[in-house]
């Protein structure tokens, strides 16, 4: 999804019930984070949301709101103590949701990027029908060969 007032955003794919992933982080200066949950020797098995953000490391702000939209569904990894009373108890659930980034500040005003509010709103937004094409979601303000910087063709 876009984000008002300059081409960045996010993308999130949820996995409410649980999904198994894998990552394979690249690049000379890689934003991301709980991606190291996913090597195998980890005691996390699933993920309930993959969110990919424009905005650079401060994109990454956009999956506390994930983390939010998917508590207060139920979902996410138990790790107790447990909340309320008798039968009705439930463990306190943690969602985990691994995210990366990409570096937009270069296009338009770079004090606007995703943050929780749009990592949530994100969520409150995801459809099950196949994804746009194009500069949309976390990649709208994305560009590529800009080795000899943003105004190069």
């Amino acid at each position: 999804m876009p984000q008002s007032g300059r081409p960045t955003g996010r993308t999130v794919v949820l996995c409410e019930a649980g999904a198994t992933c894998g990552v394979d982080v690249r690049g000379a200066a890689p934003g991301t984070r709980e991606t190291d949950l996913l090597r195998p020797d980890n005691l996390v098995e699933q993920v309930h949301a993959v969110l990919l953000a424009g905005g650079s490391a401060f994109g990454l702000d956009a999956a506390a709101g994930v983390m939010r939209w998917l508590e207060e569904r139920g979902h996410g990894f138990a790790v107790g103590p447990m909340v309320g009373a008798g039968a009705t108890a439930t463990p306190v659930r943690v969602p985990i949701v691994p995210a990366a980034v990409l570096f937009d500040l270069w296009v338009g005003d770079p004090r606007i990027r995703p943050g929780a509010d749009s990592g949530y709103a994100a969520c409150a937004s995801a459809r099950s029908e196949p994804p746009e094409q194009g500069n949309v979601g976390a990649g709208a303000g994305a560009t590529v060969g800009k080795l000899f910087g943003i105004d190069a063709p």
